[in-house]
């Protein structure tokens, strides 16, 4: 029984060393835009992605390079 008391103790003592410190993953998040982003859609396979994340040729969206030569040819 002592040592299921030890046990809880030690788990109990983790878990709150875990909640006072923060994390690295607080901080990533707060750095990054948290709000809603403009998505376009590809015009060859129709995959939506955001806006910034795309490639733009001739006024027209596409999810990557290859996407964007193969409708271009």
């Amino acid at each position: 029984m002592k040592y299921l008391i030890l046990l809880g103790v030690v788990f109990g003592l983790i878990w709150w060393i875990k909640l006072s410190r923060p994390s690295s993953t607080d901080n990533q998040t707060s750095s990054q835009g948290t709000g809603p982003q403009n998505m376009v859609r590809c015009a060859h396979c129709g995959l939506h992605l955001p806006d910034n994340e795309a490639v733009i040729s001739r006024n027209t969206a596409y999810c990557s390079d290859a996407h964007r030569a193969l409708a271009e040819s």
